[in-house]
């Protein structure tokens, strides 16, 4: 090999692991400069719905039969609901499904079945007609699956974004006390992520874990509450540059 050649190998060597060295620094550098902050914020709301949940269970030797049975019940729980006072598109579906009514005992199919959910939402000013749509309900021939006090979706945004403002920042208030702390100052923010968004509602209600389901046990349940504050917690993390 000639020894130009030869130079030029080793120089192109050089070249890489000089380049290579001078990356792993900077990384290096850029990593250990940085801080990572988790931010929090919990907002206090009343809720401002009231959200009553029906189920209606229908059997049937074929699914037609089935479905047939459900639509009678659902036809006569909108009837009911409108009677109160509602439009009968408040009575939304949640979800609903035919399939075969399987026995596992004998393992044979014993026709088919129709479930079907509903809900009803109204303003917590009109709680006082929770018991008539319960009424409505167990007359129509539908069970009452739980009934909630919730956010109208407007106050959910609201309290959602007002809440991620605060832990945004929240995260930073900290992070400038750690770069102070260690005679720093804080430098641009690298990444930021929201970890998670918790919402839940006030249930007051809920036939699984009532002894015996009725109109009667759900009207007790809901008798004389009065819907309390309910958190919507954010968090979130961010990275910072310190300088």
């Amino acid at each position: 090999m000639h020894n130009s050649v030869k130079i030029a190998l080793i120089i192109s060597v050089s070249a890489i692991i000089l380049a290579s060295i001078l990356v792993g620094y900077f990384v290096s550098k850029s990593i250990t400069n940085t801080i990572s902050i988790s931010g929090q914020a919990t907002e206090k709301v009343t809720p401002d719905m009231v959200s009553v949940y029906f189920n209606i269970d229908t059997k049937g030797d074929t699914s037609k039969i089935a479905e047939d049975a459900n639509s009678v019940i659902v036809n006569k729980l909108k009837d009911y609901i409108v009677a109160l006072g509602f439009n009968g598109y408040d009575l939304k579906t949640v979800n609903y499904n035919i399939y075969p009514d399987y026995d596992y005992k004998t393992q044979q199919t014993k026709g088919y079945r129709a479930t079907h959910s509903l809900k009803v939402e109204f303003s917590t000013e009109e709680k006082d007609k929770i018991g008539d749509v319960i009424d409505a309900g167990t007359d129509a021939g539908a069970g009452i699956s739980y009934i909630n006090f919730e956010l109208s979706p407007s106050l959910e945004q609201q309290y959602k974004t007002t809440a991620i403002q605060t832990a945004s920042e929240d995260a930073r208030i900290k992070a400038e006390a750690i770069a102070t702390g260690f005679n720093k100052k804080l430098g641009r923010l690298v990444s930021v992520s929201l970890d998670s968004f918790n919402y839940y509602p006030f249930r007051v209600y809920d036939s699984a874990e009532s002894g015996t389901p009725s109109a009667e046990s759900a009207k007790t349940s809901v008798a004389g509450i009065t819907p309390s504050e309910q958190d919507v917690s954010a968090y979130v993390t961010a990275v910072y540059k310190l300088r």
